[in-house]
């Protein structure tokens, strides 16, 4: 059963603030994806992924196709040889443009000649189109949530707005009719196995008796008191542990804060890449290699590892001076994760909001009402006084 949750963002927030010539492939009104158009065999219609399924649907007779092969076994690829055969890897030619306004580049049919920039509007024309070479990902987490139920989510997500204003849900509701917008997100997940030789300092408490003087009913008294004391003694060792499913957004589009909060992603539910689980939506580029994202990764481990050398370590108190760690049998997956995103105008303010494909979890930006916090606050206010007269009554 999908969630709603409030989770709330600053309203500057930009979904996509960064983007960068080649970071989106995006599929137009033709099924164009990586240059395969999904044709009905029924009626030649264009089909495309239906959400919650592992089908294509014809959107003019309705037909139902399924996608075969997609519950197959996942596992993960060697990091190393992933790295090192990166220049043979398997690839697929597609078609970009590049905005002359805002620079984002997008894919065209090739059939095409011009079409409008899904970022800022602006005129796509073929004179800017250029051949570009891309690593195609290993699986792929489909829509389970389709377009309406990521409205109903927002706006079940919007009832549960404090101090929101009164027509808010009324506006969003006319101004975000067919505006939003499915698209994967890539990410890396990692598998590792680390050794982390450590050095560092053991402390255990011990405890003395103290004699002091203190001052009861005018008349000096003598008293003792226990008086804890730490002694230290070093330490060193080694210690291992494991990781699975590190998860890393390849994008810089989605800022990573925003990635954090779509979380927890149910890994468990993909599949095998397949163009058509593409078909009607976007999928954005890695931006962030494999190298840096496991850098990243890196970074996460830190907490766990620090962990588990204090618990080696031992005593009531540890010291971590310095330790070092290697990394083996690193395993990763490129994945393309689901989202739903959207945008919508109040009172000249952009706000915009995502959705967790998957599980339906909402991240959004929220406009206040002025005049309910400042209601708000002076009920307070005259509570208080209330509550202070009473007092001064009794």
């Amino acid at each position: 059963m999908a969630s709603v949750r409030n989770i709330l963002l600053p309203i500057d927030y930009n979904p996509f603030p960064n983007l960068i010539p080649g970071t989106m492939i995006e599929e137009n009104n033709t099924a164009e994806i990586h240059g395969n158009t999904f044709k009905c065999e029924n009626c030649g219609a264009v089909m495309h992924f239906a959400p919650g399924t592992h089908s294509m649907k014809c959107d003019f007779c309705k037909t139902v196709n399924e996608i075969p092969d997609a519950h197959q076994p996942v596992r993960a690829y060697d990091y190393n040889a992933f790295i090192n055969d990166h220049a043979t890897a398997v690839t697929n030619v597609i078609t970009v443009t590049k905005c002359n306004s805002c620079g984002a580049v997008t894919t065209l049919d090739n059939k095409t000649v011009a079409g409008n920039c899904t970022f800022c509007g602006s005129p796509l024309l073929t004179i800017n189109q250029q051949q570009q070479e891309v690593v195609k990902p290993h699986y792929v987490l489909p829509f389970f949530v389709n377009d309406q139920q990521a409205k109903k989510n927002f706006g079940a997500w919007m009832k549960k707005l404090w101090f929101a204003p009164s027509d808010l849900q009324r506006v969003v509701e006319e101004r975000t009719a067919g505006t939003l917008r499915g698209i994967y997100i890539p990410y890396w997940v990692y598998d590792t196995d680390t050794e982390t030789e450590y050095t560092g300092r053991r402390g255990e408490y011990y405890y003395t008796t103290e004699t002091y003087t203190e001052t009861v009913n005018g008349r000096s008294e003598t008293r003792t008191r226990q008086v804890r004391h730490t002694a230290w003694y070093p330490a060193s060792g080694e210690v291992d542990c494991p990781f699975s499913d590190l998860l890393i957004s390849a994008s810089t589009s989605l800022p990573q804060k925003i990635a954090d909060k779509l979380e927890p992603w149910e890994l468990s539910q993909l599949v095998a890449y397949d163009e058509r689980y593409l078909s009607g939506f976007r999928a954005e580029l890695y931006q962030v290699n494999a190298q840096r994202g496991f850098d990243i990764a890196k970074q996460l481990m830190v907490g766990t590892i620090e962990d588990e050398i204090r618990r080696d370590i031992g005593g009531d108190e540890q010291q971590i001076t310095d330790y070092d760690t290697q990394y083996f049998n690193t395993m990763l997956k490129y994945v393309l994760l689901p989202v739903w995103m959207c945008a919508y105008n109040y009172k000249n303010k952009l706000y915009h909001f995502t959705v967790n494909a998957c599980t339906g979890e909402v991240v959004g930006e929220r406009p206040y009402s002025a005049l309910k916090i400042a209601l708000t606050v002076l009920a307070v206010i005259a509570l208080g006084i209330a509550i202070y007269f009473l007092a001064q009554q009794h």
